[in-house]
C-alpha cells in the first residue's frame, strides 16, 4: 500500500463500545473518521453490542446520521462460527447491516470440524451477498483458525467471490505472523486491516494473549509491531481502520489520540 496521501480510515466500535452508534457517527465524524464499524452481534456470551433492525425509528436515524455527517458503515461485528453455527441464524443481523450500507461482516473460525467450518463460511457468503455485503475472517491465535495461512486457506476453500481476510496487526504478532506472510497471500483475500500497537514481546499463555487483545493494545507507533512493514504490504484496496481498545479516557479524547497516532504511523509508512 503506497498512497501519495493516508487513506480514509475507519473506526472500528471495539475502539469505544460504550459509545451508543448514534453518538459514534458524528464523534468519528469530528475527528476525522471516514467509516465506522459497529457491534450488531455479541462477539462472546456478555458482550456489549447494540441492535439496530432494519425498517426501525433508529435505524432510520443511523441512516440520517451517517448521511449528513459523510461517514459510512464499513463493517459488522464479531461472530463466531463455532460448532453449533447455522448461517441462516444471521439474516436479521445482515439485513440490519445491509439497511446501513455496510460492505463487510467478520468473522472468526473456531469449530474443529474443519469441513464443516468452511460449508458455514461458503454459507454465510452465500446469505451476506443477498445484502451487498462481503464475509471477512479473521484470525485470533486462540481460535481453531488461529494463523493467516490457515485462513486463507479456508476462504480458498469455500470458493466464494465476497469471502476474504481481516488482517489484525496484533492477531498476526500473536499467532506467529509476519508481514512477509500477507504479501505471499492472493491480494484479493485481503480486503480489510486493523491497526493497533504492542509491545515486541508475546504473552506466554493463552489468557494473557486474550486479555491483551480486550484491553492491552496500544496506539499506532507506540509499541514494536511492524506497523509500516505490514502496511507497506496490504494491497492498495485494503480498508484500514483502527481497534484500540478504550483503558479509561474520555471517549473523545482516546479517539482523537489513537485516529491521530494511526495517520502519522500511515503516512511514515506510506513515504518510506
Amino acid at each position: 500500500m503506497k498512497p501519495h496521501t493516508p487513506p480514509p480510515l475507519g473506526l472500528a466500535h471495539f475502539t469505544c463500545i460504550d459509545v451508543a452508534p448514534l453518538d459514534l457517527v458524528p464523534l468519528a465524524a469530528t475527528i476525522g473518521y471516514k467509516a465506522v464499524g459497529l457491534r450488531l452481534y455479541p462477539a462472546f456470551p456478555g458482550a456489549p453490542f447494540y441492535a439496530l433492525p432494519a425498517g426501525s425509528d433508529v435505524s432510520r436515524e443511523m441512516c440520517r446520521r451517517l448521511d449528513g455527517e459523510g461517514v459510512h458503515v464499513y463493517d459488522i461485528e464479531f461472530v463466531p462460527i463455532t460448532e453449533d453455527f447455522v448461517p441462516a441464524s444471521l439474516t436479521e443481523t445482515l439485513e440490519a447491516a445491509g439497511a446501513l450500507g455496510a460492505k463487510r461482516l467478520s468473522v472468526c473460525g473456531d469449530d474443529p470440524d474443519r469441513a464443516r467450518l468452511i460449508a458455514n463460511f461458503a454459507g454465510l457468503c452465500d446469505l451476506a451477498d443477498q445484502f451487498g455485503m462481503g464475509v471477512d475472517l479473521e484470525v485470533m491465535p486462540w481460535r481453531q483458525v488461529g494463523t493467516i495461512h490457515d485462513a486463507a486457506a479456508v476462504v480458498r476453500d469455500a470458493g466464494r467471490r465476497n469471502g476474504g481476510l481481516l488482517v489484525d496487526a496484533l492477531h498476526l504478532s500473536r499467532s506467529g505472523g509476519d508481514p512477509a506472510d500477507v504479501s505471499a497471500l492472493p491480494p484479493e483475500f485481503i480486503m480489510s486491516a486493523q491497526l493497533c500497537d504492542a509491545p515486541a514481546i508475546r504473552p506466554t499463555s493463552t489468557e494473557a494473549i486474550v486479555q491483551e487483545a480486550r484491553a492491552g493494545r496500544l496506539p499506532p507507533g507506540q509499541g514494536d509491531l511492524p506497523l509500516s512493514r505490514l502496511i507497506a504490504e496490504l494491497p492498495d484496496h485494503t480498508t484500514l481502520s483502527v481497534e484500540v481498545p478504550n483503558a479509561g479516557l474520555p471517549a473523545e479524547e482516546h479517539l482523537r489520540r489513537v485516529f491521530q497516532a494511526a495517520q502519522q504511523t500511515i503516512t511514515a509508512a506510506t513515504l518510506s
